[in-house]
């Protein structure tokens, strides 16, 4: 696995953001813990995740490319639109989706998607590539999750084509807001 700091991302910029796009599963900082990501279009990727990971129920959450992309792919309510004024942010906003955006392994054929835009350069990498990102704890199902490369679980790790790394991080996981039905904020 290739570790790479922001000013090494840079200089690879458009050859790591084709990996991406094409299906390289990765680690990547956000706002609030690092995560494990893909291309949320990309099926095989996504079963590699879950299957480092050990998850085989409950959905994962995507960093969304832009604010239109959510619009043109979620329903907004009245509601919805006040919280996705406070993104980029630490929340994932959970959505019902007017229309199949990503794999059904991303959501487990729900009508329903997480979605983040983080207050954090990664967010720029993902209007880039212009594909929602598979954005899930960097952790084993029921474990920790990762704050620095010195907890990385070794099998994790070596399913791992590179990993955006800045340093340890002692932050806690976004909060979630279910914005399905009556507004809801899903405590961790």
């Amino acid at each position: 696995m290739r570790v790479l700091n922001f000013d090494e991302f840079k200089l690879d910029r458009e050859v790591i953001i084709d990996s991406i796009i094409r299906g390289t599963v990765f680690i990547h900082p956000t706002d609030t813990i690092y995560g494990i990501g893909c291309n949320a279009q990309n099926s095989n990727s996504v079963k590699k995740i879950r299957k480092l990971k050990e998850r085989t129920t409950n959905p994962f959450s995507v960093i969304a490319p832009s604010f239109e992309w959510i619009k043109e792919n979620c329903i907004i309510t009245k509601e919805a639109e006040e919280w996705l004024q406070k993104l980029p942010g630490p929340f994932t906003l959970i959505f019902k989706l007017k229309k199949n955006c990503v794999v059904k392994e991303v959501n487990l054929g729900l009508k329903t998607l997480g979605i983040r835009i983080p207050n954090h350069w990664i967010k720029t990498i993902v209007a880039e590539a212009n594909v929602p990102i598979v954005s899930t704890s960097v952790n084993k199902s029921n474990e920790d999750y990762m704050t620095s490369l010195e907890d990385l679980d070794p099998q994790i790790k070596a399913g791992l084509e590179f990993a955006l790394y800045e340093g340890k991080k002692d932050v806690k996981p976004s909060k979630i807001i279910d914005l399905t039905g009556i507004v809801k904020i899903i405590e961790r």
